[in-house]
């Protein structure tokens, strides 16, 4: 049995995502027969697992570059002003 393409070595996280919001679109706009909104429903559960194992997979990447110890990212701009400042000196 061949696994779902989302586990072919081409897929990425960011192409499971953009499927994944297709079918949610898809799913919402209640045009789908029920047989198309089932297998839009199972194709869009195993999306959802890989893009969970990939983003665990970073999380772990992320524990190991910090020492062990998941450290919250810095996404405020003055955070980053913040950096820029300390760089610049």
């Amino acid at each position: 049995m061949s696994q779902p393409s989302a586990k072919a070595p081409e897929a990425t996280f960011e192409k499971a995502l953009a499927e994944l919001e297709k079918i949610v679109a898809r799913m919402e706009s209640g045009e789908l027969s029920l047989e198309e909104a089932l297998a839009n429903h199972k194709r869009g559960l195993e999306l959802a697992r890989f893009c969970q194992q990939k983003l665990e997979a970073a999380q772990e990447q992320v524990k190991v570059l910090e020492g062990d110890i998941l450290k919250p990212l810095e996404r405020t701009e003055k955070a980053a002003a913040e950096r820029d400042e300390r760089e610049g000196d």
